[in-house]
């Protein structure tokens, strides 16, 4: 290793400035200077980036490129740049999204997620059925304060598919904790199919069901989904050669 080589390393410039820097005219010093820093800066933010939306933890990264927005409901009081710049989040509102399976909710939040990370916020995804077997597994090895504790560090959390899948009671028990600890400190987006009436079928307790819809609603906003489903749609087309 060179000594710029192990400088570079020292003071974390990255090692775009060793590939780059000979590319970069040397007629005045201070513009030099200037462009090795710019490198290190713009490459120190590109693994900023990648690093939040690793963490994470998305199924499958999306963005808001060629996402139709044509099928949605807006509630009165927030509009679609609050919801694309993360505007809501600076205020810890939450977005609760419902609609029919398929219809592009998980595809919107994580857009949202990933629009987020990119703003140097940290995200973390669940399916809420794997959020349970987590906080279960800890609460089972007695480590649930470490857990709740650590969920305490992220600015969006974003609970996928609420209500597809049973939780039970102790499910409903843990969830709400998240849900509590995440009341008026940050956000939430929620996924569901069903709606508000029916919650109770998913938590299967009446005054866990009323507490946790007290928390969501409070400062929240419930955006409708009324399309097709995408995967129905794209699957007919397939089958018919393209042609709906």
């Amino acid at each position: 290793m060179d000594t710029l080589e192990k400088y570079c390393k020292k003071l974390k410039l990255g090692s775009e400035i060793l590939e780059e820097y000979e590319s970069i005219p040397l007629d005045d010093k201070k513009d030099f200077l200037t462009n090795v820093l710019e490198i290190s800066i713009n490459s120190q933010e590109i693994r900023r980036k990648n690093r939040l939306i690793a963490e994470a933890k998305f199924d499958v990264v999306k963005t808001f490129e060629g996402y139709c927005f044509d099928d949605i409901q807006l509630p009165e009081g927030l509009n679609l740049e609050e919801i694309k710049t993360g505007n809501f989040i600076e205020k810890s509102h939450n977005l609760i999204f419902y609609g029919s399976v398929g219809t592009g909710k998980t595809y919107l939040a994580t857009a949202i997620g990933v629009e987020a990370c990119n703003q140097g916020k940290r995200v973390r995804f669940f399916k809420v059925a794997t959020l349970i077997n987590e906080l279960i597994d800890a609460y089972n090895k007695a480590t649930l304060g470490r857990f709740l504790k650590n969920l305490k560090k992220y600015d969006l959390i974003i609970l996928d598919e609420l209500g597809y899948v049973p939780i039970g009671e102790k499910g409903a028990e843990l969830l709400f904790q998240v849900i509590a600890d995440c009341y008026e400190r940050k956000s939430l987006i929620i996924t569901t199919n069903i709606e508000f009436s029916k919650w109770n079928g998913i938590f299967m307790d009446k005054k866990i069901t009323t507490a946790i819809l007290d928390r969501v609603i409070h400062y929240g906003h419930l955006i409708i989904f009324s399309g097709e489903s995408y995967r129905l749609k794209n699957a007919i087309s397939r089958k018919n050669g393209g042609a709906l």
